[in-house]
C-alpha cells in the first residue's frame, strides 16, 4: 500500500467534518487496502477513561469503506450496508495512538466486503467485518447532455 498525498485533496470525494474533528489521520489507501490513525486525546474517552466504542467504530467504519473504494477509482463515495463490531479489549487511554487497519476480501459490480482492525500498539482493541456499496461518479458532460436531451 502506498500512502496517499493529501496535498492533492481528501481520499474522500467530499469533506467529512466529522472525521477532521476527531483528528483521523489518513495514512493510506491502495490495492483494496487502507490505514488510518488517531492520537487519543480525553476528548475520546468513555466514563471510564478509555476510548469510546464509538470513536473505534468509526475508524473501523472509514477504514473499511477506504479499503473497498481504492478498488473502484470511478466511485463517488460508497455506503456501509451492514457493519458487525468485536471489541477484543479496551482501546487505549489519552496520549496514545491507535492505528486501524482496512482490507477488502470480495467485490462484485457494486458492492465490497471489507474486514477491519484496530491497534493499541500491540495491542488489537477490535475486529469488524463490513459490506459497502460504491456509487460512480456521474461525467458532468453526460449529466448535462441527458438533463438537456
Amino acid at each position: 500500500m502506498t500512502a496517499m498525498d493529501l496535498s492533492k485533496g481528501l481520499p474522500f470525494p467530499i469533506e467529512i467534518p466529522f472525521l477532521h474533528d476527531l483528528g483521523v489521520e489518513f495514512l493510506g489507501m491502495a490495492d483494496g487496502e487502507a490505514q488510518v490513525a488517531i492520537n487519543l486525546l480525553p476528548r475520546h474517552m468513555n466514563s471510564w477513561h478509555v476510548t469510546h466504542g464509538g470513536v473505534t467504530m468509526t475508524l473501523l467504519d472509514v477504514v473499511m469503506a477506504m479499503a473497498g473504494r481504492s478498488l473502484y477509482p470511478d466511485a463517488q463515495g460508497g455506503v456501509t450496508v451492514e457493519m458487525k463490531t468485536s471489541f477484543l479489549q479496551p482501546g487505549g487511554k489519552p496520549g496514545s495512538r491507535m492505528i486501524a487497519k482496512g482490507k477488502a476480501f470480495h467485490q462484485s459490480k457494486s458492492m465490497c466486503f471489507c474486514e477491519g482492525e484496530v491497534w493499541d500498539g500491540d495491542k488489537m482493541v477490535a475486529k469488524a467485518m463490513g459490506i459497502f456499496k460504491y456509487r460512480k461518479r456521474i461525467d458532468p458532460v453526460k449529466k448535462a447532455e441527458h438533463e438537456h436531451s
